[in-house]
């Protein structure tokens, strides 16, 4: 098994899997969340701990993207 490099810095889905860094799967709360009744969702979460990555990857997930 090829150790993966920790993606520090990098805040852009597509970014992090065509690089092949290493990403943790959340692909199963993204559908919860997208596919619940909810209208509006705070995204509550200290600084540097993930923000924009989840909001890059909800967008590939709309548009979409399979093949990341």
């Amino acid at each position: 098994m090829t150790r993966k490099l920790y993606p520090i810095g990098i805040q852009t889905f597509s970014e992090i899997r065509t690089n092949d860094n290493l990403y943790i799967d959340k692909t199963a709360y993204i559908y919860r969340m997208a596919n619940s009744d909810g209208k509006y969702f705070f995204l509550s979460r200290p600084r540097r701990f993930g923000k924009s990555l989840l909001v890059s990857t909800l967008l590939s997930y709309f548009e979409g993207r399979k093949e990341l």
